[in-house]
């Protein structure tokens, strides 16, 4: 199922089916709740939400063996995680917000990615089991200012990837019945029309089982929990010239069987 979080004509928000042409299936309950039941009601769309709101935010850095070589680093030997608040997570069609302290000029960057939503809670789960526990899976532009990554978080990434608008996330959750295989799913970034990225899940190093279990050793899960799983190649600091998110782009995260993921940019 395609689930769409959303504002009603009344101002109401509300989880519902998408069925196309800005218009929703209203759902009884929350999909976090266990339970997805179609009320029937059709809704005409007023604005499409994030398909959740967040418990946690787990993102896994250098994820992909070709990001890995474009950046000049070795394969990790265990995945590289760091942790976004949830304050950054931000709807389809809003606009990421250029931070008024980039340091020394532009240096914010686009990264699509695969996102995992959690939606059985769990402790040290085995990896051959690992996919059971996954609610759905959506589009994630992990948003990074690069030399407060790099260069102003003490040797932590998390400062450089905390603004606020720094996660969008949508526009839909696809159900996890729906997407039998997350490492065979074509995804990309488009920058005002222009390809950036474009690869195939197939080339994480650590794939969405094995992250799960990763991150569930010794540490519980909540539902909700959402996990960025890297990034392919083709980021913007890594081209010559270098290409920084400015005023006035769009920049659009599309993946296989679940979308696009549509936001524009602003100075702060």
């Amino acid at each position: 199922m395609r689930v769409m979080r959303y504002e009603d004509d009344g101002g109401v928000v509300r989880y519902g089916e998408d069925i196309g042409d800005g218009r929703a299936r209203r759902l009884g309950g929350s999909p976090l709740a266990g339970a997805i039941e179609v009320e029937g009601t059709e809704d005409r769309v007023k604005r499409v939400l994030m398909p959740i709101q967040p418990s946690n935010i787990f993102c896994i850095g250098l994820n992909y063996r070709e990001h890995a070589a474009e950046t000049g680093a070795e394969l990790p030997e265990h995945p590289v995680v760091f942790m976004k608040p949830t304050s950054a997570a931000t709807d389809p069609g809003v606009a990421i917000r250029l931070p008024a302290s980039q340091m020394r000029g532009p240096e914010v960057d686009y990264e699509c990615e695969l996102a995992v939503v959690i939606g059985k809670a769990g402790r040290d789960i085995p990896e051959a089991r690992a996919l059971e526990h996954v609610l759905g899976y959506t589009c994630a532009n992990d948003v990074s200012a690069r030399r407060w990554q790099k260069q102003g978080g003490g040797g932590q990434w998390i400062r450089g990837k905390s603004f606020d608008t720094f996660c969008p996330l949508g526009p839909v959750l696809v159900t996890a019945d729906e997407i039998a295989d997350p490492q065979a799913l074509n995804i990309s970034t488009t920058l005002n029309g222009k390809v950036m990225q474009q690869h195939t899940t197939g080339d994480m190093i650590f794939s969405v089982a094995t992250l799960i279990a990763f991150l569930s050793r010794d540490t519980t899960l909540l539902p909700g929990t959402v996990i960025l799983t890297g990034t392919p190649q083709g980021v913007g600091m890594a081209r010559k010239p270098p290409v920084f998110l400015a005023d006035g782009d769009e920049v659009v995260v599309e993946i296989e069987r679940i979308g696009k993921l549509v936001n524009p940019v602003v100075n702060a």
